[in-house]
């Protein structure tokens, strides 16, 4: 776990401290409290963050709900510029987000990179967001009337981030939910509080208006009650587990806020069996080892038809065997550490259970500290926790069938439904599993780990509710309102 749920204690002259940002100023913690972030990798004093408290986050959305009318009324030119400000100003901090994002959350440098670059591009894909928020005229019955749509902007949106892509996911939201024309209160993870501050750094410089974004990086009992029950915020966006995402929509639906969900999954990467097999397992590689596997849309199940199972187990295992794991830093490291050192004991579970139930341990399978080594399984069957069970770690199942519709059968046979890939030269037969697939989003001979700023991103079944990226976002943080227009008198029939 990388922050301390405690008041910092001890000294730490040369630990850099972070406080809350409100209305757009920089603020201590109502009750002063300080919690401790650590390095996952090295275990080392990272930085000292001011934990808001119940008070610090109604705080947050009063200066929010302040802002939302002289926000909302902002032209979209003038919009458009602080977003493009904000992204030529993260383009110069490249250096520095990039070293927050592997000291605090474990990335890999690779990873970081291209967190960083998303976010840039982002910002710049967002500004020309601003200028698409469409409505349109409908025709009417009555004589001399002309009727529209307009959308606009809610007021007041709260996002709660996850720990694994904290500076992209919680950017996206802050993002899109700005070029809308709403105002924002942010609560990043408790284990990567100081990449959320980042975001306000950012703005703050680009000279968005006080209280339009509001970072209280804090516990989720005190910040995410506040967020989810004061009437004032009008939608809640989260991304994180399904278990806690499912509490969400049950608190957001008691006060009537709109929400969008983007939770977990276990995701399934078919290779058929006249696939290019050294293609499919690069594929399949980086859609499970990503980020030491933390990623929700991670190739967590890979289905392969059985007359290129054996070569493709084969050269998996071989090519998870040549991955360096350890120091984040090293752009040659493929695998970092977990953030979590409990969802170690969690994996070794999975192994363990598998192994006890007939499947085989190819590769990895065991772990040092928080470095959890690149693992394969084969022969899974449903019997095993692996099959079913989120493991959120550098760890696959392989999965043999017989046909491609066996593993249609066996790719919808999940409780989740966030990304599916296919991986095939019959162009015919990919379509016709990507049309079945149950599953927000598949990619065709592509992994399961993809994502850019425009698109509708989310998934279905326990893997979420809506859609986040670009015009997609604008629809979920926008309200439609009916305008009608009566060109001289209406009769009315008394």
């Amino acid at each position: 776990m990388a922050l301390s749920a405690v008041k910092a204690v001890g000294p730490a002259d040369d630990v850099r401290s972070y406080s809350l940002y409100i209305d757009g100023k920089w603020t201590a913690a109502a009750d002063g409290t300080i919690a401790d972030d650590f390095n996952p990798a090295t275990g080392a004093l990272f930085a000292r963050v001011a934990q808001a408290g119940r008070a610090d986050a109604v705080r947050a959305v009063e200066a929010a709900y302040r802002a939302r009318e002289s926000w909302g009324r902002v032209v979209v030119s003038e919009r458009a510029a602080i977003l493009l400000r904000a992204a030529d100003i993260l383009a110069s901090k490249i250096d520095d987000i990039r070293t927050v994002l592997i000291e605090e959350s474990g990335s890999t440098f690779g990873k970081s990179m291209f967190e960083v670059s998303y976010c840039i591009d982002l910002l710049r894909s967002a500004a020309g967001d601003a200028r698409h928020i469409f409505g349109e005229t409908l025709p009417h019955s009555a004589p001399g009337q002309i009727g529209m749509t307009v959308r606009q902007p809610l007021g007041v949106i709260a996002g709660i981030a996850p720990f694994n892509a904290p500076f992209l996911l919680a950017m996206k939201k802050v993002v899109l939910a700005l070029a809308a024309g709403n105002c924002f209160v942010l609560k990043p993870s408790e284990e990567t509080p100081v990449t959320g501050i980042k975001i306000a750094e950012i703005f703050h410089e680009a000279k968005l208006p006080p209280g339009v974004l509001n970072v209280v990086p804090g516990p989720a009992k005190d910040v995410g009650d506040v967020l989810l029950t004061d009437p004032r915020v009008r939608m809640i966006t989260f991304t994180g587990s399904t278990r806690v995402g499912k509490l969400i929509a049950v608190e957001a639906a008691k006060n009537l806020k709109k929400f969008t969900l983007e939770m977990g999954g276990k995701n399934p990467l078919i290779v058929l069996k006249d696939a290019d097999v050294d293609y499919a397992v690069k594929a399949g590689c980086f859609g499970i080892y990503f980020h030491q596997g933390q990623v929700c849309m991670a190739n967590s199940r890979i289905i392969v038809e059985a007359p290129v199972f054996d070569e493709f187990c084969e050269k998996f295992a071989a090519r998870t065997k040549t991955y360096k794991v350890g120091d984040p830093h090293d752009p040659q490291t493929v695998i970092g550490p977990l953030i979590r050192r409990s969802q170690c004991a969690f994996i070794d579970e999975h192994v363990a259970d598998a192994a006890a139930k007939g499947a085989k341990v190819l590769a990895g399978g065991t772990h040092q500290d928080n470095f959890y080594q690149p693992t394969v399984i084969a022969g899974v069957t449903p019997e095993m926790r692996i099959y079913s069970e989120e493991s959120f770690g550098p760890i696959t199942s392989i999965i043999k069938v017989n046909s491609s519709e066996e593993a249609l059968k066996v790719a919808n046979d999940t409780s989740y439904g966030l990304s599916a890939g296919v991986i095939t030269n019959d162009l015919q037969k990919a379509l016709d599993l990507a049309l079945r697939l149950e599953s927000g989003m598949v990619h065709i001979n592509d992994t399961t780990v993809t994502d850019e700023p425009h698109v509708p991103f989310g998934g279905i079944k326990n893997s979420g509710v809506g859609r986040e990226g670009g015009n997609y976002s604008m629809e979920e943080m926008t309200e439609l309102k009916w305008i009608t227009i009566q060109l001289g008198q209406r009769q009315f029939p008394f």
